[in-house]
């Protein structure tokens, strides 16, 4: 597993782990390593943009999940080249783990991807057979699940996942319940649209799933709720009686980095159930994903 120490890297390794599989992760410095190693990960050194390293770390594995992300967080989102890092590792990296994954004669290929590249729908249902609207924020996307379908072919299987929203133990809703305690804005696009979320227990469980299978591209995630719902559990969690919404000001000059994070996209993941048997354990959004994190807060000061 690529980005195993990230958010998705670690759901998908607890999961992994709870369904009796062993992982290896790619660690990319010592700190990393022991990191891994404290997640009962076995770590191999090694570079995303650096195939034989990749092919040999992939050696007497079953299974590549590239899970690899490095997303900017909060205002720094915004500045010029905030999002290089993780443009590369999706474009070129994802290019070069395909390529090792095939040197190492590597069978099955997960990708993870997002849902945001649908183009807005309003109240109409999205599913993979949707338009996706391309610009350059998401180009990097389209070309990481380009390079897991070319993967794919009658000897080898390429799942590329396209998860909702991320809301849960991680530092972005983490940033948002301090945005909300602080009476600021949390939410992106209008109140009445509808976002597409998932919990990271289920990031995990969508990868072991994917574990068996066919090859295609899957939606991941809960029941699609309203951004008037989600912003309104955020502002009860952090004791507010209402949330608010960014000002389209804020958006403008955030430009296509955050027009795709409002779009309206009422995405099913049916197919990814029939598919491979998979089944959210967090199937609708509600407080109750953020009440722990409350919780936790209030006994540790986190967050």
């Amino acid at each position: 597993m690529t980005g195993a120490t990230g958010v998705m890297g670690r759901a998908a390794t607890t999961a992994l782990h709870a369904a009796g599989h062993s992982v290896t992760g790619l660690a990319r410095d010592p700190d990393r390593a022991e990191m891994l190693k404290r997640m009962q990960v076995r770590p191999v050194p090694g570079s995303l943009f650096d195939r034989e390293t990749l092919a040999s770390a992939f050696e007497g594995c079953d299974v590549v999940c590239n899970m690899a992300t490095s997303i900017p967080v909060g205002r720094s989102g915004l500045r010029p080249g905030a999002w290089k890092v993780n443009d590369r590792i999706r474009s070129e990296g994802s290019r070069i783990v395909a390529e090792a994954a095939r040197l190492a004669g590597i069978r099955r290929l997960v990708q993870e991807s997002v849902s945001f590249v649908y183009a807005d729908k309003g109240d109409g249902w999205i599913d993979e057979d949707d338009p996706i609207s391309v610009t350059n924020a998401a180009e990097p996307v389209v070309v990481a699940e380009t390079h897991t379908e070319r993967f794919a072919d009658n000897s080898r299987v390429g799942v590329v996942l396209r998860f909702g929203n991320i809301i849960g133990d991680d530092i972005m809703t983490h940033r948002r319940l301090a945005r909300a305690r602080a009476g600021q804005a949390v939410g992106l696009g209008r109140p009445e649209s509808w976002m597409h979320v998932v919990h990271p227990d289920d990031v995990g469980t969508a990868v072991v799933a994917a574990l068996g299978a066919p090859s295609g591209t899957f939606n991941v995630g809960a029941d699609p709720v309203r951004r008037g719902a989600v912003v309104a559990a955020f502002a009860a969690a952090a004791g507010q009686q209402e949330g608010s919404f960014y000002r389209s000001l804020v958006v403008r000059f955030g430009g296509e980095r955050l027009e795709w994070l409002t779009r309206s996209q009422r995405v099913s993941s049916e197919r990814f159930a029939r598919s491979a048997g998979w089944k959210a354990d967090q199937p609708e959004f509600g407080p109750h994903w953020l009440s722990q994190l409350v919780r936790v807060r209030g006994a540790t000061g986190r967050g």
